[in-house]
């Protein structure tokens, strides 16, 4: 009886063992994606997750992309459920520091999206989203300032001080920019890459991925910019 018992364990902590094994390696070939960007022969920047052959096309740098890798992953920080608290008169407040906090960035914000050679409306209605224009804004995940950059990405468009408003408009730009060419001016795509990553949504098919944050987050950036164009 008890060498039986003694297989039955045996068997069944096999069986463990042998499925955490499978896991692991489905984890590890599903949680990687790699994302290039290069310059080809006539200086225009091309961003992918393929590699690109010929002698016209120059390696910038590659990224590999992990599913669970804080520099992409964005935990959720936005301030949606104490805004929906708030009271009418409360919410007109927040309305006014809004605007008085938006008029002070536009010239540098229309300054970064010409460099950048992107919408200036974008730059403000993700910044309204993002930190509601607070320049030393730091989330849980440590996102930081008015576009909320994580320092991984601010270390891969050369931000030296995260916290310095225009450095941290201009990396963020770049970084969305870079976004749209990958996703191919897909702005719901692209804004869900700024939110959750781009190696997730490349995981998810090229698809917005199933985060509550995320969708949630594309509303919101899209129903602003509605807003600033309309």
């Amino acid at each position: 009886m008890k060498k039986q018992h003694l297989y039955y364990l045996g068997h069944k902590f096999g069986i463990i063992f042998l499925s955490c094994i499978l896991l692991f390696i489905n984890i590890k070939a599903w949680g990687e994606t790699t994302v290039f960007r290069y310059t080809d022969s006539q200086g225009r920047t091309i961003f992918t997750d393929r590699k690109m052959i010929g002698p016209q096309y120059k390696l910038i740098w590659s990224a590999g992309l992990k599913r669970l890798d804080a520099a992409f992953e964005r935990t959720p920080h936005l301030p949606l459920a104490s805004v929906l608290k708030q009271t009418p008169t409360q919410k007109r407040i927040y309305k006014r520091r809004l605007r008085r906090r938006k008029t002070k960035y536009n010239t540098l914000i229309a300054k970064v999206a010409r460099r950048v050679n992107i919408n200036p409306n974008l730059l403000h209605a993700v910044i309204q989203a993002e930190s509601a224009y607070k320049p030393n804004a730091i989330s849980p995940a440590g996102a930081m300032g008015l576009m909320q950059l994580m320092p991984a990405t601010a270390k891969r468009y050369g931000v030296k001080n995260i916290l310095d408003p225009e450095q941290n408009v201009t990396g963020g730009a770049e970084y969305l920019r870079d976004l749209l060419k990958l996703f191919n001016n897909n702005m719901r795509l692209a804004l869900a890459a700024y939110n959750a990553g781009e190696g997730t949504v490349l995981r998810y098919g090229r698809k917005i991925p199933p985060y509550r944050e995320t969708r949630e987050y594309v509303r919101r950036v899209l129903a602003n910019l509605k807003r600033l164009q309309g």
